[in-house]
């Protein structure tokens, strides 16, 4: 039986710049991301790349995290013993972490455990994460709070142009009317027939979040996400009793046991792990399966390029959000619809292998 041992990690951090300043209620301006990398190499010649993602700050930290603290522990493990070194690195840095950098940093290393696992089994991600289909539900998550009503129905039309039939629009505006008319705004350009999400990015407190939603539950909306802090669990809930809306959230939990607390006391409609700060395949997987327990559809969060296929292996998928940071068009293999749905790569592997012609010259740091 061949010993697959982890020989050698090279990490890397890429500052990679948006073609135009996009914002949304709580993080600012985003002038550019960061994905941060990491390659692993087996004695048996066997390579896999993880990665993660910023929106633009903390990479370093991350970058630092993998080198520093996380590398010299993986050399000579057993990559095959993908849950044995997921725990090792989550206990071994529980105390200064549960959560935070070191759950991006851990989806970095356990992506890359999975891409050779795929390579391993000359399979795509999609088969070995659960098979259930090679497409997925998708929609086109826009980044716009910023833009003005024309400009964000321009934006709109755009993802209309392109083939979705679903589009999310950032809310959180000092005054709720304006966002009410952004809204109705979007309603009235894609007609019934298009699904409709709104993202508020945890901007509004309980009261201002119920009244945002009877606002708009006229405009058949398919859920609202984040409309108060993702801590606030049973204030979630609460709101949920106050609308007809289905609530989503999921991005800025890191660990598992937060996910259980949102399960038993937020009434989520939909859930929205994230890969890259959840402890990548491995805790997306976990999480997925959580959901399933209680009857909610998983969804996902940024990197669709990767979620495409977690989500497509998922018998009770939501929707993957298309995210407005484009990471996919610095792969080989940029996101591709068919019929509004996103179609999983059947690359062997994760599917997701950087094209470094496009990403070299956003280098920051390697090792």
């Amino acid at each position: 039986m061949t010993i697959r041992k982890i020989k050698s990690i090279k990490n890397a951090i890429y500052n990679i710049p948006l073609a135009e300043v996009l914002a949304d209620a709580k993080h600012g301006d985003h002038t550019h991301f960061e994905v941060i990398t990491c390659t692993i190499t087996t004695t048996d010649g066997y390579e896999g790349t993880g990665y993660t993602y910023t929106g633009g700050k903390g990479g370093r930290a991350i970058f630092s995290l993998l080198e520093d603290e996380i590398k010299p522990g993986l050399i000579g493990q057993d990559a095959s013993q993908i849950q044995q070194v997921w725990d090792r690195m989550y206990w071994g840095l529980h105390y200064v972490g549960r959560g935070g950098i070191v759950s991006f940093a851990m989806s970095a290393v356990d992506i890359a455990l999975w891409d050779i696992k795929c390579k391993v089994l000359n399979k795509p991600l999609w088969q070995v994460a659960g098979g259930a289909s090679n497409q997925t539900a998708c929609y086109a998550g826009g980044i716009d709070l910023n833009f003005s009503q024309q400009k964000l129905l321009n934006n709109i039309q755009s993802y209309l142009n392109r083939g979705f039939h679903a589009v999310k629009i950032k809310v959180g505006k000092e005054d709720y009317l304006e966002d009410v008319a952004r809204v109705e705004a979007v309603r009235n350009l894609i007609g019934p027939n298009i699904k409709f999400m709104v993202d508020a990015n945890y901007s509004m407190s309980e009261q201002q979040a119920i009244t945002f939603a009877n606002a708009i539950e006229h405009l058949d909306i398919t859920w609202f996400e984040e409309p108060t802090l993702p801590d606030e669990y049973e204030m979630y809930g609460r709101i949920a009793k106050s609308t007809s809306i289905p609530l989503a959230m999921g991005e800025n939990l890191h660990t598992y046991h937060e996910f259980t607390y949102a399960f038993a006391n937020s009434n989520l409609g939909f859930v929205q792990p994230d890969a890259s700060n959840i402890g990548g395949i491995t805790g997306w997987l976990e999480i997925s399966a959580l959901a399933k327990q209680h009857n909610i559809p998983v969804c996902s969060h940024g990197m669709h390029e990767l979620h495409v296929s977690l989500l497509s292996s998922q018998a009770h998928a939501g929707y993957l959000e298309v995210h407005s940071f484009p990471i996919d068009e610095y792969t080989t293999t940029p996101l591709q619809l068919k019929d509004g749905k996103a179609l999983a790569p059947n690359i062997i592997g994760v599917g997701v292998e950087f094209d470094s012609q496009l990403v070299t010259p956003h280098l920051v740091k390697s090792s």
